[in-house]
């Protein structure tokens, strides 16, 4: 098994608001563990961004869509550290998505440990 640190950005997201955009999809053959995850206002006024975990997988329970965080306020020109020494585990297939009350205002940052 083969560990390989990587970062995954994505700026000005998402594209609408109110419909989460994918930051990270969990390539086939792989676990992720997901390291810590900054998102950044760009905007001038203060915004509410959401964090979501579309998983896809069933090993011996039913996943489920959950957020991991729920209209976390940034303000203005500020950044936000999420998921930071809390490790959530990926499966293949599972997606990170972001959304934000305003469509392009939020730039992020993901960064993951690859288990192939």
């Amino acid at each position: 098994m083969a560990n390989t640190f990587k970062l995954k950005t994505n700026a000005a997201m998402p594209t609408t608001a109110g419909t989460p955009l994918t930051l990270y999809t969990v390539p086939a053959s792989t676990t992720t563990v997901v390291l810590g995850l900054m998102l950044c206002n760009v905007d001038t006024s203060q915004r509410t961004a959401d964090v979501q975990l579309v998983s896809t997988t069933s090993d011996t329970e039913t996943n489920e869509t959950v957020l991991l965080v729920n209209d976390v306020p940034i303000p203005a020109g500020s950044s936000i550290e999420l998921l930071a020494g809390n490790k959530v585990v990926l499966q293949t297939g599972d997606v990170l998505n972001i959304d934000c009350d305003v469509a392009a205002k939020i730039d992020a940052t993901l960064s993951i440990m690859e288990i192939t």
